[in-house]
Order: structure tokens, then sequence, then C-alpha cells
């Protein structure tokens, strides 16, 4: 996680820095919508690839699962959220997503979000693949991730729209419209369940409000204006999310394995 040079660091790691607690493409309440469908309980053994900051690690942890697992590559991430949120019930893992390390079929619920979206198609399904293999038969899996819109859209046009994210966030984003996405997910031996989606308006006076509250919402306003470097980058971001806008949505799968 590395925000020492605003011109470079990925886009949300930068709003990170500057205060955005919910990064995630459909905001808070996809999120929790999302969540809330996994029906968690005193049972539940739980795993989320890349927890990032922890928003939904917490918001699973206060479900009171039996068990949760984060389990994220970047290992400051794993320290500061073994300290924020580890306890006897709760760890922490410094590992890949598609090498876990986890033992086969000891999970009943997987959840990852926004981060397939940051791979290419091959390397998404070396995640799912492992979603799959440390889940139990039946468990879920969850993601939440950005999509393209309409389901017609050209080959050509994904591309562009892939390349000026990328160049935008510093982060080689690959979104998929649902089907592309459902199709994924079938691959691997995943059937969908239920899927939710709402509108990709993340950096939205609207939506910062809804994730962020009043207060928060200005404390990012107030940073980034004392933080000029970090506000021309989000500005840029904020443009290129604008332009496609009629073709970028957030997507929220749940699927069941098999």
């Amino acid at each position: 996680m590395d925000v020492s040079n605003p011109n470079k660091a990925q886009g949300h790691w930068l709003l990170a820095k500057m205060g955005k607690r919910v990064l995630r493409p459909g905001g808070r309440l996809l999120s929790e919508k999302m969540i809330d469908s996994l029906e968690i309980s005193s049972h539940s053994h739980l795993v989320e690839f890349a927890p990032g900051i922890g928003k939904t690690a917490s918001y699973i942890l206060s479900k009171n699962p039996n068990s949760y697992t984060g389990v994220d590559a970047d290992e400051s991430i794993v320290r500061k959220l073994s300290v924020k949120l580890g306890d006897k019930h709760v760890r922490f893992l410094f590992a890949n997503a598609a090498q876990t390390g986890i033992e086969d079929e000891t999970a009943d619920i997987v959840v990852g979000e926004a981060m397939l979206t940051m791979h290419a198609n091959h390397r998404k399904s070396e995640i799912i693949r492992e979603a799959y293999r440390v889940l139990k038969k039946n468990g879920l899996y969850a993601i939440h991730e950005l999509g393209l819109i309409p389901e017609s859209i050209s080959e050509e046009y994904k591309a562009e729209i892939s390349k000026n994210l990328a160049l935008s966030i510093k982060v080689n984003a690959r979104p998929l419209t649902l089907i592309e996405w459902e199709e994924l997910l079938k691959a691997e031996g995943f059937r969908i369940k239920e899927v939710f989606s709402s509108p990709m308006l993340l950096l939205e006076r609207k939506r910062m409000l809804q994730d962020e509250g009043v207060l928060r919402t200005l404390k990012i306003g107030f940073n980034m204006m004392t933080h000029p470097q970090a506000k021309k980058r989000i500005i840029n971001m904020k443009s290129v999310f604008n332009k496609y806008r009629e073709n970028m949505n957030a997507v929220a799968i749940v699927a069941e394995k098999v």
C-alpha cells in the first residue's frame, strides 16, 4: 500500500489516504445487501479475499461468524488488520488469493470485493478456482465487482474503457458484463444463486454522503484541498468514471458450490 507518490499510487489506496473508507464500486449499500443475503450465523466459517482497509470485514464480524480468515497479498495490510480486528476467531493471512494455503473444503462462505476486476481473465479463473477449493459443498462465494453494460457492448469499446481506467487508477482493471462474470463462475463449478447491481457512482457527491456520511465527506474534501497532487489525480479518476458512466455499473453475485 504505497501512496508516497500521488502520481503513481493505485487509485483505491490514494482515496483511502484521503480518508475514504468505502472503496467498492457499488458502495456501502450494495456491499451490505450482498453480505446480508449470505445469512451469516454463529456456525459460519468465512474467508475474505483482499480485505483491504477492513470495512467489509468489520461488517462481516458484526454478524458474529464462528471464524473469519482474511487473505491479503499486502503484508502491511495483514499486520494492520491483525492488530485492529484479530482475535482467537479472527485471523489474517499474508498470501495470494489464488494460493491461500487454506485447507480444502473448510469454509462455508468466501467473499471477495473489487479484486477480480483487477486481474486478467485467466487470473480471475485461478482465484475463483481457489474459492471453490476451500469451500464446503453447497458453500457460497460472493463477489462485488465492476461491470460493463449493455451486454452487447463491443470488444473495441471494452478495450478502450479498460485502457483508460488503467491509465487513471494505475491498476490493470478488466471489468466484465454480467453474463461474462456469471460464465467465469459457472466454468469453475458454481451455480448462480443471486445477482444484485447498482450504478457505479463511487466519487459522486450523493454516493459519497451515503457511504461516508457528512463529516467524513467534508474531511475527504479538506484532505484533497491540502494535497493538490492527490486532488488532481482524483479529479482525473472522476472524469474517466463520468465519461463511461453509461457503460459501467457495479455487480454483486452470490454463487453456490455444486
